[in-house]
């Protein structure tokens, strides 16, 4: 058992080297590789998520421009419509005063046409009933006359 003890006592004497050279060679990479890629990373994600959150930012921009592109664009629309109502509405009452001046002419000729009428018959009545006193001899005519004027 001394024999192993003594193996073991001397493999970690000639290992200690080895150790202090491992420890020596991880302390050069933590400040050599480590530490500068460390830095490089945090620098990446930094920018990473700056980008992203301008990214984001953006998005939200552009969100909102199009929000008020829509919502001016529905006013657009609703003023093209009331201003579409206005001029129909106008229209409407230009064809309805039109309509109602039409009537009214048509109205106002039907009546004159009918008192031209009235006074023609009322004259030739008159002009009928004056012959007729004429020429007492016409009883047909007479007869005519009273139906006429009768009827």
């Amino acid at each position: 058992m001394d024999l192993i003890l003594q193996q073991l006592a001397d493999l970690f004497l000639r290992s200690i080297p080895t150790a202090v050279l491992f420890l020596l060679l991880l302390a050069a990479y933590r400040l050599l590789v480590h530490a500068p890629l460390m830095k490089v990373l945090a620098e990446r994600r930094e920018r990473t998520t700056g980008a992203m959150a301008r990214a984001e930012a953006a998005i939200r921009a552009a969100d909102a421009r199009a929000q008020e592109y829509e919502a001016k664009l529905r006013a657009a629309r609703a003023e093209i419509f009331r201003a579409r109502e206005q001029r129909l509405q106008a229209v409407q009452r230009e064809r309805d005063r039109v309509l109602e001046e039409a009537r009214h002419a048509a109205h106002e000729t039907v009546r004159a046409a009918r008192e031209k009428l009235d006074a023609e018959a009322t004259d030739a009545r008159d002009a009928l009933e004056r012959a007729l006193l004429i020429a007492p001899e016409f009883t047909e005519a007479r007869r005519l006359m009273t139906r006429i004027t009768s009827g």
